[in-house]
């Protein structure tokens, strides 16, 4: 799904995608993993959001919520929500589920909190996208989603156009702001 998002944003000649993803924690909520990961994606890192112009987050559904690492990583932004550093900044967020009913609309409003408090400018898909009538998988007008099911579907043709559509609009957004 980030790629897909990635994809959208950089389809706006003025914005350049950057995917990053965040280690594992233990049911201590301490993080598990090296600090650099020797392959892959890099970690995020939280100096990461003052270097950005617009944010878009995602994270596995669990119970309606979003992941513990996503959670752990945002628990650390005091300092970013003590300075300002994300106020006015574009932002939206994505998911995955395995199940139609996994909560997916709650797991983007949860990843919509944090946020909301750092005074991000939230955008979802608007109804205008074509995806979010036709799609019998995932895509909301909260953020893109997707039906994974337990064996790890690959992303539906309505996904991947709702996934790109959130990128652009975010980098138009972050345009049009700056």
């Amino acid at each position: 799904m980030a790629e897909q998002i990635g994809t959208g944003v950089d389809s706006n000649p003025d914005c350049e995608a950057m995917v990053r993803c965040l280690p594992g924690v233990s049911a201590n909520t301490e993080q598990t993993q090296a600090a650099i990961p020797e392959q892959g994606v890099p970690f995020a890192e939280t100096s990461d959001l003052e270097d950005c112009q617009g944010l878009i987050i995602g994270s596995p559904g669990y119970f309606g919520n979003m992941a513990a690492p996503l959670k752990y990583f945002l628990d650390q932004t005091s300092p970013h929500w003590l300075s300002g550093a994300l106020i006015g900044k574009p932002a939206a967020v994505f998911t995955s589920t395995s199940s139609m009913h996994g909560g997916q609309e709650s797991v983007l409003l949860s990843m919509m909190l944090p946020l909301f408090h750092h005074g991000m400018l939230i955008s979802g898909i608007p109804y205008s996208e074509a995806a979010l009538h036709q799609t019998n998988t995932g895509a909301t007008p909260y953020g893109a989603s997707h039906l994974a099911g337990r064996q790890g579907q690959p992303l539906s043709k309505d996904e991947i156009s709702a996934c790109q559509a959130l990128g652009k609009r975010i980098a138009a957004l972050t345009t049009q702001l700056n």
